[in-house]
């Protein structure tokens, strides 16, 4: 009888993935439209869960990050510059005086500066930084799925935690990046497109529209501080010291501080956005690592967590 009530409950959780789905593309419909990416996302997550046993741990698994993707996604439908004052001219102010560059009679910022000094050597190796700031943590995220749950879970969560923190920031203090003080000035302009800015660089070089594109369904132009690129290493630097790996370890030591220069060199971000990234994914992590983890609902949750992406049926 158990049996029958427990294999019940089983079937009736499952109609949750399908009916949030619907919900999902229903509720895209209705405020930023639905792209195919939607719909690919869709189509892979009902798949993964109906497939087999294996495919449904990994993708619940992988939920939180599916939720984090959603939540960045959803920026597009109730952008920053609604909510607060977008800092343009102050923050372009603030990095010179903190690190500005004296050239002749002008005071440049490192962005300004680095831009007289391209080269299609650092326009490649920066470009190639920036196609793996996503694919790489997600790498190491099947990697320690399938070698160290646990860590899994509080890498996962940790990078959930910290784009939470970069987002309340986007809202509280919207941001331009200094391509656009460059482009357009200190006049703010909400319809502004967001741009590869250096990146074209990468492309112009390999005859490609690449980065172009990517950039093209970027959410928010105005979501510059904290850089979460510069974040993401760290994170995975931070998880990769836990466990014995010793290559991902360098590897992500030199993706760290390879992102971390990009951000400058391609006119993404500003040091001070930078720093604010590195803040974010330090406060993130000791949030989550001295504070939650500490509590016993938390640790319950990722006990649980751990035994669903273990042993789901």
């Amino acid at each position: 009888m158990s049996d029958l009530k427990n294999n019940s409950s089983v079937t009736i959780f499952k109609l949750f993935v399908p009916l949030l789905s619907l919900l999902f593309l229903l509720a895209l419909a209705a405020t930023t439209g639905i792209r195919f990416d939607h719909y690919l996302l869709v189509a892979i997550i009902n798949s993964c869960y109906f497939i087999s046993p294996q495919s449904r741990r990994l993708i619940t698994g992988l939920a939180i990050i599916i939720v984090y993707w959603i939540i960045y996604d959803s920026m597009k439908a109730w952008p920053n510059y609604d909510f607060n004052e977008v800092d343009i001219l102050p923050l372009y102010n603030l990095e010179k005086s903190f690190f500005g560059i004296h050239q002749g009679n002008n005071i440049l910022t490192p962005n300004e500066y680095l831009s007289g000094y391209t080269n299609s050597f650092l326009d490649i190796i920066s470009g190639i930084f920036y196609l793996g700031w996503i694919p790489l943590p997600l790498f190491f995220a099947f990697y320690l799925y399938f070698k160290h749950k646990n860590l899994f879970l509080r890498f996962c969560m940790a990078f959930f935690i910290v784009n939470l923190i970069g987002f309340i920031i986007y809202y509280l203090h919207p941001a331009a990046p200094p391509w656009y003080i460059q482009k357009y000035g200190s006049v703010l302009n909400v319809h502004t497109k967001s741009y590869a800015a250096g990146l074209l660089r990468f492309d112009q070089y390999f005859n490609i529209k690449l980065f172009e594109g990517l950039y093209s369904k970027g959410s928010n132009v105005f979501a510059a501080m904290p850089s979460l690129h510069s974040s993401y290493p760290l994170i995975g630097l931070i998880y990769a010291w836990k466990q014995p790996a010793k290559s991902l370890k360098i590897i992500f030591a030199l993706f760290m501080v390879g992102i971390w220069f990009s951000a400058i060199y391609l006119n993404h971000h500003y040091i001070l956005d930078v720093l604010a990234g590195i803040g974010s994914g330090l406060l993130g992590i000791l949030l989550l690592e001295k504070v939650l983890l500490k509590t016993k609902w938390f640790s319950k949750f990722i006990r649980n967590y751990e035994y669903r992406i273990t042993s789901v049926k």
